[in-house]
C-alpha cells in the first residue's frame, strides 16, 4: 500500500491558522483602562462620573478592576484616593505584586495625561465588557445546543438567550440612577410639550373614548392597566378598540437632536391567549367597515361589501398591530417576546387577553393558584417599567358578581388574588347592564293579574331600551387622579364601543 506524503505545507499553515484561532484575545484595552485608572487617582471626582455605569468587574484586568473598587470604596467614604492611602489596600495581593507593587500605583497616577477624556475612556471600557460578553454568549448557545444531555427544549434555549441579550442591551444605556431637578422639569416639558401638541392634550396613549380619555388622560407608560369584567361583557372587544385606535394613530416626529420620538399613537403588541389572530383580525375587519362580525365570518358579502373588505385590509396592513395567540403562553415567554418586539419595532404598548390564561414562569409545586396570579400581576407590572410602556391585561371576574342584586364590579371581585389590585396603576371594570337586564324578561306570575304584568312587564322593556346598546367603564382605582364612570356606546354587531352623547348619558344608578 502507498502511503501518500504529507503535505508539510498545507499541514503548517493549517496549525498556523489553528494556533491563531486558538489565541485570538478578547476585545481589550489595557491602556485606556490604565488611563482611566490614573485620572482616578489624580482627580477622585471622575470617579463620581464613570461610577453611574461602569463595574468593577468589566475591566478586562482583575487588578485593574480591583484598584477601580478600591478608589471607589475610598471616595464613598469621603477619603482620598491616591497612590500611598490605596498601598493599605494592595500590601498583601500578589497580582499587585506581579505588575510592579505600590510602584504601579504610582506610574498609573504619575502617566495619566488628561481628566478631560476620562469619561469616554471609561466608556470605552464598558463597550469593550459588553463585547466580551457577548462573545461568551455566543459560546454559551453554541455549546448549550451542542450538549444532547441538556433537558431544555430549543425555544427555552432561545428565549434564554434573547433574555441574556436583551439584559445587556439594557446594560449598554448609560442612562440610570439619581436625575437632578432641572433634568427632571426638563422631562416634564417634554411631555406637557407632546401633550400639548396632541389633540385632547393626553400625556398618554389615547384610547379614542373621550370621556375616558378626560378621566384617565391616556394610557400612560410604565403602567399596568388591568381592565375586568364578567364574560360577555365584552372586555376583549374594549381591548381591541382601544389598540386599535392607538395603533392607527401612531406616528413619529423628529426631535431637535434628529432623534424619533412617539408623538402619538403606539405600535402594539397583543398576545390573544383566548381568541385565534384570525379571530381577531375580523373583529378589527368588522370594525374599521362597519360590517358585521357574523357576515364576515360566513361569507355574506355583496360584491360591494368584499370590495370594501378588499380596501380596509389593505390600509389595516400598514397599521402597527402585532399579534400573538400562541395559547397557555407563560409569562416569562410573553416577556422575551415583548422585548424582542420591542427591539426590533419598537414597541409601545402592551395588550393581553387574558392575565388568568398566563402560566408563571417557574412550575408552582404548591399548585397555588393564588400565588401564582400575583407573580403574574407582579411580573407584567415589571415588564411596563421595564419597556416602559403602558401594558393594558384583562382579567376576569369572581362569580361574586352575579349573587348581588347590583352587578356592577367592585375591586373585590377581582378573581383569585387581591395582588392584581394591589400591583395595578389603574382597575376599571367593563358593565352592560342591557346584558343582565335581556336576560331577566318578566312572566306572568300565578298570584297577580294581566294589569300588573302589563306594567311590570312595560316597566322592564322601557329600562332596557333605555340601558340597549350602553356600556360603562368603572374606573376603581388610578393612581394618577380621580375614580369615576363613564358612559358608552356598545355596538353588538360589530362588537365596537364608541364614544357616548354625553348629552344622553347613562342613569348612575346605585354602587
Amino acid at each position: 500500500m502507498v502511503t501518500a506524503e504529507p503535505d508539510y505545507a498545507l499541514r503548517d499553515a493549517t496549525e498556523t491558522r489553528d494556533e491563531d484561532l486558538s489565541y485570538r484575545s478578547p476585545p481589550n484595552n489595557v491602556e485606556a483602562e490604565q488611563a482611566l485608572l490614573g485620572a482616578m487617582l489624580v482627580d477622585n471626582e471622575v470617579a463620581n462620573r464613570v461610577a453611574a455605569f461602569l463595574r468593577p468587574e468589566q475591566f478586562f484586568q482583575p487588578v485593574h478592576g480591583r484598584i477601580y473598587e478600591a478608589i471607589l470604596k475610598l471616595v464613598e467614604r469621603g477619603q482620598i484616593a491616591n497612590p500611598v492611602t490605596l498601598k493599605t489596600f494592595f500590601e498583601a495581593d500578589d497580582a499587585l505584586a506581579d505588575v510592579g507593587g505600590a510602584q504601579y500605583l504610582a506610574r498609573l497616577a504619575g502617566s495619566a495625561v488628561t481628566i478631560i477624556k476620562a469619561e469616554d475612556y471609561g466608556r470605552a471600557i464598558h463597550d469593550l465588557h459588553l463585547k466580551r460578553e457577548l462573545i461568551h454568549l455566543g459560546e454559551d448557545i453554541v455549546n448549550t445546543a451542542f450538549d444532547h444531555r441538556v433537558d431544555v427544549s430549543a425555544p427555552q434555549q432561545i428565549e434564554t438567550a434573547e433574555q441574556y441579550l436583551f439584559t445587556l442591551a439594557q446594560e449598554g444605556q448609560y442612562e440610570g440612577g439619581f436625575m437632578g431637578l432641572n433634568e427632571s422639569l426638563r422631562a416634564a416639558l417634554v411631555v406637557m410639550e407632546s401633550a400639548y401638541k396632541r389633540d385632547g392634550g393626553m400625556t398618554g396613549v389615547a384610547s379614542g373614548l373621550i370621556d375616558l380619555d378626560n378621566l384617565l388622560g391616556g394610557l400612560h407608560a410604565s403602567d399596568l392597566i388591568i381592565l375586568a369584567g364578567r364574560p360577555s361583557m365584552g372586555k376583549t372587544a374594549l381591548a381591541t378598540n382601544i389598540a386599535f385606535h392607538a395603533a392607527k394613530n401612531h406616528r413619529l416626529e423628529v426631535g431637535d437632536d434628529g432623534s424619533e420620538r412617539l408623538a402619538d399613537g403606539a405600535v402594539v403588541g397583543f398576545f390573544s391567549l383566548e381568541m385565534s389572530a384570525e379571530q381577531l383580525a375580523i373583529r378589527l375587519l368588522a370594525e374599521e367597515t362597519h360590517l358585521g362580525s357574523e357576515k364576515l365570518c360566513r361569507g355574506q358579502l355583496s360584491s360591494d361589501d368584499f370590495q370594501k373588505v378588499v380596501l380596509a385590509s389593505q390600509r389595516l396592513g400598514q397599521v402597527p398591530f402585532f399579534i400573538d395567540d400562541t395559547p397557555a403562553l407563560s409569562v416569562a415567554a410573553l416577556r422575551t417576546r415583548a422585548r424582542r418586539l420591542k427591539r426590533t419595532q419598537k414597541l409601545s404598548m402592551v395588550v393581553v387577553d387574558y392575565l388568568q390564561l398566563l402560566r408563571p414562569a417557574g412550575r408552582s409545586s404548591a399548585d397555588n393558584r393564588v400565588v401564582e396570579i400575583a407573580e403574574i400581576t407582579q411580573s407584567l407590572k415589571a415588564l411596563a417599567k421595564e419597556l416602559e410602556v403602558p401594558v393594558l391585561a384583562l382579567s376576569q371576574l369572581s362569580r361574586a358578581v352575579e349573587q348581588r342584586e347590583d352587578k356592577r364590579p367592585q375591586l373585590a371581585d377581582l378573581r383569585e388574588s387581591g395582588a392584581i389590585e394591589q400591583y395595578a396603576d389603574v382597575v376599571m371594570f367593563i358593565f352592560r347592564e342591557e346584558y343582565y337586564l335581556s336576560r331577566t324578561e318578566p312572566t306572568p306570575r300565578a298570584d297577580e293579574g294581566q294589569e300588573r304584568f302589563e306594567q311590570r312587564y312595560q316597566k322592564w322593556h322601557d329600562r332596557l331600551s333605555e340601558v340597549s346598546g350602553k356600556a360603562e367603564v368603572i374606573v376603581a382605582k388610578q393612581r394618577h387622579g380621580p375614580i369615576g364612570k363613564v358612559g358608552l356606546r356598545f355596538t353588538g354587531e360589530t362588537t365596537k364601543f364608541s364614544n357616548l352623547d354625553t348629552r344622553h348619558s347613562i342613569d348612575d344608578g346605585p354602587h
